[in-house]
């Protein structure tokens, strides 16, 4: 009975008519909200208002795009860029600075037991800054994005809408494999890159020589490089200024018909589909009409905002601003990541979208038991739309009954998969062995590509002639001193290695 109270007291801070007792409800306010349960209707309420809350200090129309910065943290894994997120937050008061709390942007479960970064976040902050002899206050857009190599499309979408990143790079462990992958994704879209060399409070810290890998890998100016330790917050205050002065405002057209590109999604089980878009051209408003290039669909745009931490309504987006868009898409497959979305009824030119993702890995997925084969279906549609690097396609086994193939960027993105699944959907599953894609020629020379080894055709009048699996085109970046014995830690992993060695020197 008191969860029944504090939702009325809650329904009455927002002026809507409700009869307490039979949950009828005769007028709402909250008219973003698509489509309510007619059991459950005051506790979704409740649940609005306060997962959608509303600032009215916050007038978007106060910041062009002259005033705006777009920028994201790429690293390695355990460098700490989810730290530096975080002091950034709390220096613009965007969030309080809590004792004990760290890693505000790790939102999901399986990131706070594995301790690591799965899912791309953003957060919008207001930083005024002394900038060409004038004070100004400025929308900053930060983009967390995870480190591990199995989750590099998070950082590929990430940087779409970005015009800058901060490199950063442990002042103790120096450059590593996902640093260099990081970089050359960033180099690739032309972004402005600010080296941030951080941890430099720890004991083996060595800022100097982080300096010269960055000279000679990546041909970055040591002395642009920003020392910080996330931890305690020394050098911090210098990590803002840099981001206003040195990377350049998003481009775009305030007069030109919208376009917005779709970045991620993720399925709410009361406003269905939440979109989280980046303006490209023009102004998004509640209330008007948006279409799809994709689907050719049409919605009304209920609700719209920006990441604040949290979701927050301002009912307007404007050119270079990212924000979400709730308009109604009841299914995961309306929402394409990549997609162009427009006022309906305009002719505009489609963005270029994102590259086609090429999966490493195929598992096989089935219900612990066969008759929730539907409830699987369903978490998996409702988890691929937060998770866009996952191919699904519906396969049978004789012993497992019916089930999914599913493809995965790697071992840790399959195991985080299957566990979001388990946590976030309460489906328990069976999964088979992973295996990756082969392609097999016959001798009349055609060709089929096999993800699953029980698919492979058994005709006897068909002789296989040859059989490809992947191989890996490797890199590798190491000191002068270890380069001579590089040649016999490869013999011993396999007969034959085509490799190519490419040295730092070190001073």
């Amino acid at each position: 009975m008191y969860s029944l109270h504090r939702a009325s007291k809650t329904l009455k801070s927002h002026r809507i008519q409700f009869d307490l007792f039979s949950c009828n409800y005769k007028s709402r306010r909250l008219d973003s909200t698509p489509y309510l349960h007619p059991i459950l209707g005051c506790t979704q309420f409740a649940f609005f208002a306060s997962h959608f809350k509303e600032d009215p200090s916050i007038d978007l129309s106060q910041f062009p795009s002259d005033k705006i910065r777009n920028f994201s943290i790429i690293a390695h894994v355990d460098h700490g860029k989810s730290t530096l997120a975080d002091r950034l937050l709390e220096l613009t008061g965007t969030i309080r600075k809590v004792h004990g709390q760290s890693q505000y942007l790790d939102k999901l479960q399986v990131e706070k037991e594995r301790g690591i970064t799965v899912k791309a976040q953003t957060a919008t902050m207001f930083h005024r800054h002394n900038y060409l002899g004038a004070e100004s206050n400025f929308l900053l857009n930060l983009i967390d994005t995870p480190g591990h190599v199995d989750f590099n499309y998070e950082v590929s979408r990430s940087l779409a809408a970005c015009q800058g990143v901060l490199l950063v790079v442990d002042a103790a462990q120096g450059v590593q494999a996902q640093t260099v992958a990081n970089f050359y994704l960033a180099f690739e879209a032309n972004l402005t890159i600010i080296p941030v060399i951080n941890k430099i409070d720890q004991p083996t810290a060595d800022p100097n020589r982080v300096k010269e890998q960055l000279k000679s890998i990546f041909d970055l100016d040591p002395n642009e490089a920003l020392l910080t330790s996330a931890k305690t917050g020394l050098g911090l205050e210098h990590v803002l200024p840099a981001v206003i002065e040195r990377i350049p405002h998003p481009p775009g057209d305030y007069s030109a018909p919208l376009r917005m590109l779709l970045l991620d999604s993720y399925y709410d089980e009361y406003r269905g589909v939440i979109c989280h878009v980046a303006i490209v051209d023009g102004a998004l408003r509640k209330g008007e009409k948006i279409s799809s290039v994709a689907t050719g669909q049409s919605y009304e745009v209920f609700d719209v905002g920006i990441m604040h931490p949290e979701l927050t309504q301002t009912g307007i987006l404007l050119t270079g601003q990212v924000g979400y868009v709730v308009s109604g898409m009841r299914s995961t497959k309306e929402a394409r990541i990549g997609d162009t979305l427009h006022h309906t009824r305009t002719t505009i030119q489609p963005l270029p979208g994102f590259k086609p993702v090429k999966h490493m890995v195929f598992s096989g997925v089935y219900p612990a038991d066969g008759s929730d084969f539907e409830a699987l279906s369903n978490a998996i549609e409702r988890l691929t739309c937060n998770d866009a690097s996952v191919s699904v396609t519906k396969e049978s086994s004789t012993a497992l009954g019916l089930g999914f193939r599913c493809g995965f960027l790697g071992l840790l993105h399959m195991d985080v998969f299957h566990q979001r699944l388990e946590q976030e959907h309460g489906v328990h599953v069976i999964s088979t062995v992973p295996t990756v894609p082969y392609i097999f020629e016959y001798a009349d020379e055609t060709k089929v590509h096999i993800q699953n080894p029980a698919m492979l055709p058994s005709n006897p009048k068909q002789r296989i002639s040859a059989c490809w699996e992947p191989t890996v085109i490797a890199t590798i970046i190491l000191p002068n001193m270890w380069a001579p014995l590089l040649p016999f830690v490869l013999k011993d992993e396999a007969n034959s290695w085509s490799t190519r060695l490419s040295t730092v020197k070190e001073h």
